[in-house]
């Protein structure tokens, strides 16, 4: 059956004693682990539709997302560090049932039926009985929150049939399996997440998961990747440049994988005689990766960067202009996704960005991402940038217009503009543009409110006083006429 947890009890069965969570102080195997699984499943009440996640990563972690996903419904993750605005705004629009957490986090969750994992499951026996798993592969697996255009984060949901289609692909490619080990580095609001847990387990490879301590630099977290004797890592560009820059890196890797943002050729020239190095590119909308580009034997592009490859398998990728007419190569147009990974779209009152799914003739529906591209002459895939203003910061996708509305809500402002701009290694930053109401605007105040709702990656990282904001004979902001905050290169 193909459902993310079905996968994952065929390989508990094959593998029961193999490892399965690795941690500083403890392993779990494939049978503990699922034991664990059912401890928490036993506790659920009878139905369950959307369960919040709200918890450190550790095995019981891992253990409740497969939990949620045996009773047929759907988790929607967030990192206790989050503005309790935005955990409130996600769990509201997501209609949790109750949400999993632990003691330490419970005042950011007022409000919200609680279960506690840190002492109503630890130490509990496993059960004489298992509650019957849901079989179902349309049912929902997840909900991940992306930055949205009204002002507010916008949920995409993503099927159990989609989440097993990315782990075929994935294991097509990279053959993961016994033996091999997945670093568990990302935040668990983001699809590499879901990359890092689903296509290890379901595939019978092992998840390491480090402390915080052990991800506080690059140096503690190469170390925690050698003791453990990881094989896999996947993360945002920004990690594989930093591991660029070391004297070596832990021999047990076998497999880099880079995503999120433009993988450039500088940031992995020293990685690849030390390991596999693939760039990889796919929106949330379409279930982490929709193409993968193996950069060991590949090519970097005239503006320094790696195409994102073909599609992977079971996906489709086409170039379409704004008529929907597929483009022949070396032409620009907007890059559309096909196939098992397009997701069921959004959730709540988001009817307008729901458009961006489109059904076909046959019943199929594909994503236009939004994204613009071309096809090479070896027919891979050249990514460009955004059509609009969604722009990439530390691996992470950010709506300008969420980030400006968040601004305009502030007591002491009273006009804004938010505007993107590169560096000198073509690196995503903001600049606000701010009138005060009064003359008592403190941008320490300001940040102060915008980390309300807003994570740290989203708040502008220059603010500039405007006695009032240019306007074209449109009445519209003036770009052209804002004074533009220039910014070195970090590499």
């Amino acid at each position: 059956m193909d459902t993310v947890y079905a996968l994952f009890q065929e390989v508990v069965e094959a593998h029961k004693e193999e490892p399965a969570i690795l941690e500083n102080n403890r392993t779990l195997t494939f049978g503990e682990l699922s034991d664990l699984v059912d401890r928490i499943a036993c506790s659920f009440p009878q139905e369950i539709h959307s369960v919040g996640i709200v918890m450190r990563h550790r095995a019981e972690m891992i253990a409740s997302i497969l939990a949620v996903l045996k009773c047929g419904g759907r988790y929607v993750p967030a990192e206790p560090d989050f503005p309790t605005g935005r955990i409130h705004d996600m769990m509201k629009e997501a209609e949790v049932d109750f949400v999993l957490t632990e003691h330490a986090f419970a005042p950011k969750l007022e409000g919200f039926p609680i279960r506690y994992t840190d002492c109503e499951i630890c130490g509990v026996e496993t059960p004489s009985w298992k509650r019957n798993a849901v079989a179902d592969p349309e049912r929902p697996a997840y909900v991940l929150y992306t930055s949205g255009t009204t002002g507010r984060p916008k949920g995409v949901c993503v099927r159990n049939r989609n989440v097993c289609h990315y782990v075929r692909a994935f294991a097509k490619e990279f053959h993961p399996g016994p033996g091999d080990i997945m670093l568990q580095y990302s935040v668990c609001s983001f699809d590499i997440f879901v990359e890092e847990v689903f296509t290890s387990l379901l595939n019978g490879a092992a998840l390491a998961i480090p402390s915080e301590e052990d991800k506080a630099d690059i140096h503690t977290l190469m170390a925690f990747v050698e003791r453990h004797h990881v094989t896999m890592l996947s993360g945002f560009p920004y990690l594989l440049a930093d591991m660029n820059h070391l004297a070596s890196i832990p021999s047990s890797l076998r497999l880099l994988i880079s995503g999120g943002d433009v993988l450039r050729g500088v940031y992995v020239d020293h990685l690849l005689d030390k390991a596999e190095v693939y760039n990889t590119y796919g929106p949330s909308e379409t279930t982490v990766c929709a193409s993968y580009y193996r950069c060991n034997d590949g090519t970097v592009l005239e503006d320094g960067t790696y195409p994102i490859g073909h599609p992977v398998p079971g996906a489709q990728i086409r170039i379409l202009d704004s008529d929907g007419h597929e483009l022949p190569k070396g032409q620009t147009g907007e890059i559309c996704i096909y196939g098992g990974g397009v997701s069921m779209g959004y959730i709540g009152d988001h009817a307008e960005e729901n458009k961006a799914f489109e059904t076909r003739p046959d019943g199929s529906v594909f994503y236009r991402s939004g994204d613009l591209g071309y096809l090479l002459p070896d027919s891979n895939i050249a990514f460009l940038h955004r059509k609009d203003n969604q722009i990439m910061i530390y691996g992470k996708r950010v709506e300008v217009a969420e980030v400006e509305s968040r601004l305009y809500q502030c007591k002491d402002v009273q006009q804004a503009v938010v505007r993107a701009f590169t560096d000198e290694e073509g690196l995503s930053y903001m600049t606000a543009y701010v009138v005060p109401a009064d003359n008592k605007l403190k941008v320490s105040e300001v940040r102060k409110e915008l980390s309300e709702n807003l994570t740290s990656f989203m708040i502008p990282e220059f603010f500039v006083l405007m006695k009032q904001i240019p306007l074209n004979v449109n009445g519209k902001p003036d770009v052209t006429r804002l004074p533009v905050v220039m910014k070195a290169g970090t590499l």
